[in-house]
């Protein structure tokens, strides 16, 4: 998924999929001024459809595989 690095707030784990209510990682800016949010489930599932309609695409789906940072290293 293109990725464009936007001022916008880091999503958390108060913000919730458009689609099914899982936990946002993607936020997709659009032309038309409206915002869609969406897991990396959906993110990846519409990926084709919302680059042709998106202004942006804020990304933060590497965070799902990132060691958390209180993790020991036999935990990592």
């Amino acid at each position: 998924m293109t990725t464009v690095l936007t001022p916008a707030s880091p999503l958390t784990a108060a913000d919730r999929c458009d689609r099914c209510g899982a936990q946002a990682y993607l936020r997709v800016v659009l032309m038309s001024g409206g915002e869609l949010l969406f897991c990396a489930h959906h993110g990846r599932k519409f990926e084709p459809e919302l680059k042709k309609i998106a202004a942006e695409i804020q990304d933060e789906t590497e965070r799902l595989t990132a060691s958390p940072a209180s993790a020991s290293e036999e935990e990592r």
